[in-house]
């Protein structure tokens, strides 16, 4: 359990793992299936036969309106590193939350910069979880790339949950389908890639000894919901790895983050952007023309 803590206080690098697992699957086979095309009504048995089949993986799939949920359980997910690995904490992020309601877009963070300091991660992944949620995606691939003479019935955002089912640890892996399409067949760049799909990293008591998932909540994502979680995620990433200089005016970096997002999805079924910075108490609020007028940066 002392792992496990250790991991959740020093996982400032989570993403990158993650999107290191992904990244192993998408760059060598970047065509589309050519299996035969399984019916809108059979995938989730289909994705499950698979995986229990050809990768010896247990899995449970739920398929709630547009949303596909793939539920995989495992146990000792988290590893002491022979080697610890560096890194350098250029921001501290102490709040970043946010979403959308009533027709308002609206986020509040506390991201402060920090001097420079090397730290250690002595814990990580297992490889063999990695190479667990490789074999899922690429099952994944297969079964949905062969839908694509049936898009009514393709999925819209696709949800991986892995879960320590030892030690109460769950790591969500969310994406927007068109985006994983886009990306495999060269539309997008991979550091785009890895900004659009959403990493979260959890501990939960609910999924201990929980084989099948049945004690989490699923629900339909709808454009609105996904693309808030992919603000934080990108917030996160901005300052976590961090993708800016610490002399940056935090601010105008939020805001480019949101116009960049929503324009992406062309998003425009909304009333304005609020931005709320609870370090300098300084609040911003944006029409949604003044969104929509703005480049993507």
């Amino acid at each position: 359990m002392m792992r496990l803590k250790q991991f959740l206080r020093n996982s400032a690098n989570i993403s990158l793992l993650l999107k290191i697992c992904v990244v192993l699957i998408l760059i060598p086979g970047c065509t589309s299936s050519t299996s035969p095309t399984y019916l809108k009504e059979a995938i989730n048995e289909a994705i499950q036969d698979i995986c229990k089949k050809e990768y010896k993986i247990d899995v449970t799939v739920r398929r709630e309106g547009s949303t596909l949920w793939v539920y995989m359980p495992l146990e000792d997910m988290i590893v002491t590193l022979d080697k610890p690995e560096k890194y350098t904490e250029t921001f501290s992020i102490e709040e970043n939350a946010g979403g959308f309601k009533d027709g308002w877009f609206n986020f509040q963070y506390n991201i402060k910069p920090v001097p420079q300091e090397e730290k250690l991660q002595n814990v990580s992944l297992d490889k063999k979880v990695m190479e667990k949620i490789n074999s899922v995606l690429k099952v994944l691939r297969r079964v949905l790339f062969s839908m694509e003479k049936l898009k009514k019935g393709e999925p819209q955002f696709i949800c991986i949950i892995a879960a320590d089912t030892k030690n109460g640890l769950i790591l969500k892996n969310t994406f927007y389908f068109k985006d994983f399409k886009k990306f495999l067949y060269g539309f997008i760049s991979l550091t785009e890639y890895q900004h659009r799909a959403i990493d979260e990293v959890d501990k939960t008591s609910a999924v201990i000894q929980d084989k099948e998932g049945v004690n989490l909540t699923y629900h339909d994502f709808g454009m609105e919901e996904f693309s808030s979680l992919q603000i934080l995620h990108r917030i996160k990433l901005k300052f976590q790895r961090p993708e800016v200089d610490k002399n940056v005016d935090i601010d105008k970096e939020i805001i480019k983050v949101v116009t960049h997002v929503i324009k992406t999805y062309e998003l425009k079924d909304f009333s304005a952007v609020g931005i709320n910075n609870l370090l300098t108490q300084n609040r911003v609020t944006l029409s949604r023309q003044a969104i929509l007028s703005r480049p993507i940066e």
